[in-house]
């Protein structure tokens, strides 16, 4: 179904539910009215039983170019500049708590708050010619909240690299440093991101949501914490019942049948 004319979203096709960028005119800017839409999209998703997965593409010519600069250079004042950027942060954070895997599918250009969206989505294939980039700094505007997705992917050095110079990077490279899983031929990109999804929609949903949360919320802790924290999480699932289905079904030699609780 269509939400709006810049944002289709496609429900559960076997479990894998598809949130579209559809303002191919702005090369998909995330303007104020899209951040919200999005926002919308992946909160319908994360309540709908039925969907296991969630691809986000871009359709056009590439991915998303980032933050409307037309819509920004309309904004007066410094709160209407910290909405639009808050806005910006809370739909990455509403990706990162959505219990549903997200996988990025990326074509052409994901820059600036688009690389963003690719860095915060748990999952990213692209196009062998996609190219990523945070350029803000080449026109006086420093990509700081990219940054924070970005360099939760990529190691400092070359997180900075990408900061400092706004150069753009090709997809082998972008994968080489962990912005990306993997990439492909233009023709091949939809049927790899179809067998990545197929493969998580066979797991327990539980067992994923579980998992999830788990991995975000420990990744910002100190070690011994996140130890202590990740045993409790362990302890926990153990007392699911798809744990105990999961096991069974590992010792019996035969699948598991999932009841997601």
């Amino acid at each position: 179904m269509t939400i709006s004319s810049s944002i289709i979203l496609k429900e559960s096709n076997n479990g894998i539910s598809r949130i579209k960028l559809n303002d191919q005119s702005s090369y998909n800017a995330l303007s104020l009215n899209t951040l919200q839409l999005l926002i919308k999209g992946f909160k319908r998703l994360g309540d709908d039983k039925k969907t296991k997965v969630i691809i986000i593409e871009g359709l056009g010519k590439g991915f998303c170019a980032g933050h409307d600069l037309k819509e920004i250079t309309s904004l007066k004042g410094k709160s209407n500049y910290s909405r639009l950027f808050n806005l910006c942060s809370q739909l990455m954070l509403t990706i990162i708590n959505n219990n549903k895997p997200v996988i990025a599918k990326v074509h052409g250009a994901a820059y600036a708050a688009g690389c963003q969206l690719v860095a915060t989505c748990d999952l990213a294939l692209s196009t062998n010619d996609s190219v990523f980039a945070t350029p803000g700094v080449n026109i006086g505007l420093f990509c700081s909240t990219p940054m924070v997705a970005v360099s939760r992917n990529v190691n400092r050095k070359n997180t900075m690299k990408m900061l400092l110079t706004g150069d753009p990077i090709k997809a082998p490279y972008a994968k080489e440093i962990g912005l990306i899983n993997d990439h492909f031929k233009n023709e091949d990109l939809e049927d790899e991101v179809l067998k990545l999804a197929e493969k998580i929609i066979l797991k327990s949903n539980k067992i994923i949501k579980i998992g999830k949360k788990a991995f975000y919320k420990q990744l910002e802790m100190p070690i011994e914490k996140a130890y202590k924290y990740a045993s409790q999480v362990m302890a926990e699932n153990m007392l699911a019942w798809d744990a105990k289905e999961g096991i069974a079904a590992f010792l019996a030699k035969r699948k598991p049948k999932w009841k997601n609780k």
